[in-house]
């Protein structure tokens, strides 16, 4: 486990940042201060569940070394099935070194055709989002969110803030299928619906991506989303149109129409890196996703008729407790991905 884990590396990465983070003008920029102290505090987490794991197997070694007492064996033993489950997840954490894997991310959902079904399907999603990480101590930030006509949404983006947020969640990168009975249709047909889930990593600066004032143009409107009276009566959203590659961004979750400028620009230059690694390195699939949001292109099955099943088609892995899963169970998935990706 020791080469895996990379004890040195580690030790040397938390020097690193302690030394940055007590620099005097590191809080000049908060967002990059945050993303330092947020690499901090996961890599000292590692570190200790590495340091107590050992700790305590080298402890129950010496205490067996020197006593044959059954009634201790059997308690050392019971200790021990303790341990394991900590290992497995100290496991996942040696996955997680890739260079982007510590930072937050951003989380698009847009539904494919089939209007409300699939307006539904996608608000389903977005709930079930919400749901993990409110019981996994993940922040999830509303930047912009379009209500479906009837129900469910047509579109959301969130970021995501916490423990290697996009390590994990670069699981959820693709299309959703879901099968059910809709309770949209008189009839009580079975329906199948689709969603599409898109993961980036948040990037603070990237000297390497240039945007040209030519490049862009930059809308704002009246805001419809949080804030109070005094966001939805101001022109405070901001639509940014990136025309070389096509990209259209929209932020409404700040007061400020500068706030908002400055998250979409943010969320802007995080996408253009991921383009950019696509074009360096087509073998990195995980950064890809699938462009077509229905049937044959999805990476996870939520059936719910005739009979109930999760299935991820990329790692085979599956569990019957659906509604456990919408309500937000999904690290499961999330760890058999990496495991497999790895």
């Amino acid at each position: 486990m020791g080469g895996r884990f990379d004890l040195a590396n580690k030790e040397s990465r938390i020097r690193d940042l302690e030394k940055e983070i007590n620099e005097s003008n590191i809080w000049d920029n908060p967002n990059y201060a945050n993303q330092v102290n947020s690499e901090l505090i996961n890599l000292k987490k590692d570190l200790s569940s590495y340091n107590k794991i050992l700790n305590d197997l080298n402890q129950y070694k010496e205490i067996l070394d020197i006593s044959n007492d059954q009634d201790l064996v059997n308690e050392i033993e019971r200790k021990i099935s303790f341990i394991n489950k900590d290992i497995k997840e100290l496991e996942i954490a040696t996955l997680l070194n890739r260079k982007y894997d510590n930072c937050n991310c951003y989380l698009e959902i847009h539904p494919g055709a089939g209007g409300t079904e699939a307006c539904d399907w996608a608000g389903m999603l977005f709930r079930m989002y919400q749901m993990f990480c409110s019981k996994n101590k993940y922040s999830f930030e509303v930047i912009d969110l379009q209500n479906g006509d009837e129900a469910g949404i047509k579109s959301a983006l969130v970021k995501i803030s916490g423990y290697y947020p996009y390590g994990y969640f670069q699981s959820e990168q693709g299309v959703h299928r879901l099968v059910r009975i809709s309770p949209f249709d008189s009839g009580a047909r079975r329906h199948t619906s689709f969603a599409a889930v898109s993961v980036i990593p948040e990037i603070e600066k990237d000297n390497n991506i240039e945007i040209k004032p030519e490049e862009i143009r930059i809308d704002v409107y009246r805001s419809s989303g949080k804030g109070g009276q005094g966001v939805n009566t101001t022109d405070s959203a901001v639509r940014i149109t990136h025309f070389p590659s096509g990209i259209v961004l929209t932020c409404q979750n700040e007061r400020s129409q500068i706030q908002n400028k400055e998250t979409a620009m943010k969320i802007l230059i995080s996408k253009l890196e991921q383009i950019k690694l696509r074009e360096q390195d087509e073998s990195i699939n995980s950064m890809k996703g699938n462009t077509n949001i229905d049937f044959g292109n999805q990476i996870r099955n939520y059936t719910l008729e005739p009979y109930k099943l999760v299935k991820d088609v990329r790692t085979n892995y599956e569990s019957s407790n659906v509604d456990k899963i919408l309500d937000g169970d999904i690290l499961p998935f999330m760890e058999e991905y990496l495991r497999i990706k790895r």
